[in-house]
């Protein structure tokens, strides 16, 4: 007979709480079945699949990206892996120039300094943006600084209220989409599906970008070589090819990305 438990004791199983495992029902990654009276229940198959969503969040992955591996047993694991290694590294490399940035605050505290609040969060904003940016080093061998100059002014176009960090969200996910369902071919229906929100997500470059902008980005990522593993653009090599691929198909029909 199979053995079914209820709420509190999967919550003392797996170490979560009763709050989470309504949240990860609500988001569709788990379906308890429900008893005479109300109550949640689980077999021991949601439980196997909260111990695989707790171990596969370990590893930063997304819901989303955790819920498409848990549907698709037979996906393509390694693009996954692969952009969420690139996530991570890039992220250890933010905190590695974050512990630098207080380490040199700290020294200079330990050496009688009088240091405020505000001056503090003066040298986090100014030292995050001299060493943030894990792209610095690839920006600086990709552009000239003619072509650097000319990116910041154009950026400042950008609205008030543009999230960048919401904004690189939405490119890992539409990245770890897209690297889930390949190999796919670039002249079909979801492939094109993917370049129309390839597409809309480069509606605010669009909306800024000139003619050299494009042709930049277009280089860049054409160089994708020589910086691989430097720093995280939110996807794997194979997805830009893949998706320049659906575009050239999608032209070919006479069709436009935008559309």
């Amino acid at each position: 007979m199979t053995t079914m438990l209820d709420i509190a004791e999967i919550a003392r199983a797996t170490g979560l709480s009763s709050r989470a495992l309504r949240f990860y029902e609500a988001r569709g990654l788990i379906r308890p079945l429900r008893s005479e009276g109300g109550r949640r229940i689980f077999g021991t198959g949601e439980l196997e699949r909260l111990h695989a969503i707790v171990a596969l969040k370990r590893a930063g992955f997304t819901l989303a990206a955790i819920g498409r591996m848990l549907d698709r047993p037979d996906a393509r694991l390694g693009p996954m892996v692969a952009a969420q290694l690139t996530a991570v590294e890039a992220q250890a490399a933010a905190l590695a120039d974050t512990a630098s940035l207080l380490r040199s605050i700290q020294s200079r505290i330990d050496a009688g300094e009088r240091i405020d609040v505000a001056t503090l969060c003066s040298l986090i904003r100014k030292g995050h943006s001299m060493t943030t940016t894990q792209w610095k080093q690839v920006i600086d061998r990709q552009f000239t600084k003619e072509e650097q100059a000319h990116w910041a002014e154009r950026g400042n176009a950008l609205a008030p209220d543009f999230d960048q960090e919401a904004y690189q969200a939405q490119w890992a996910d539409l990245g770890q989409r897209i690297a889930a369902a390949l190999p796919l071919d670039p002249d079909s229906e979801a492939a094109r599906g993917f370049v129309r929100e390839w597409s809309a997500l480069l509606a605010p470059f669009r909306a800024i970008a000139t003619p050299e902008m494009w042709a930049g980005a277009t280089r860049l990522h054409q160089n994708r070589a020589q910086w691989e593993g430097q720093a995280d653009p939110g996807f794997p090599a194979e997805v830009w090819q893949f998706i320049q691929a659906a575009i050239a198909a999608m032209q070919a029909r006479g069709e436009q990305p935008e559309g």
